[in-house]
């Protein structure tokens, strides 16, 4: 598994409702992904961060909220992959939890996350273009 890298890419978000807002640039958030890049580390896996305000997605939902995220890995396939594709419905409604959810399956268990023609047959309307 060693030298397995690993991008999220975070998309533009208009909060139409503002009781869905994270905010994804907090010193909250930055602590976060750096103990996830920290503990992803330990096992040779590299994750970076993106961002992407070419694309902007409508948030009226939480599942919008994970839509805004996605994950890619090169080596396994995943193009860039939401957040909401990866793990299905959110236990408790928590982003990081999810967020690092998402990036454990694509790190350890990319073999469970659908293929990206998958998506296209599910499609949701997150705004990736599927």
């Amino acid at each position: 598994m060693a030298g397995k890298k690993l991008t999220l890419t975070i998309l533009g978000q208009n909060h139409i409702r503002k009781d869905w807002y994270v905010d994804l640039a907090s010193v909250q958030f930055e602590r976060f992904f750096a103990e996830l890049v920290k503990e992803l580390a330990a096992f040779g896996v590299e994750l970076a961060r993106a961002r992407n305000e070419a694309i902007t997605i409508d948030i009226n939902s939480y599942s919008d909220l994970l839509n805004s995220v996605r994950l890619s890995s090169p080596a396994d396939g995943i193009g860039s992959q939401c957040v909401g594709h990866i793990i299905g419905q959110s236990e408790k409604l928590n982003l990081m939890e999810d967020i690092k959810r998402a990036v454990n399956r694509g790190a350890f268990a990319p073999e469970t996350i659908p293929p990206e023609d998958h998506n296209r047959r599910v499609c949701h309307n997150c705004g990736c273009g599927c």
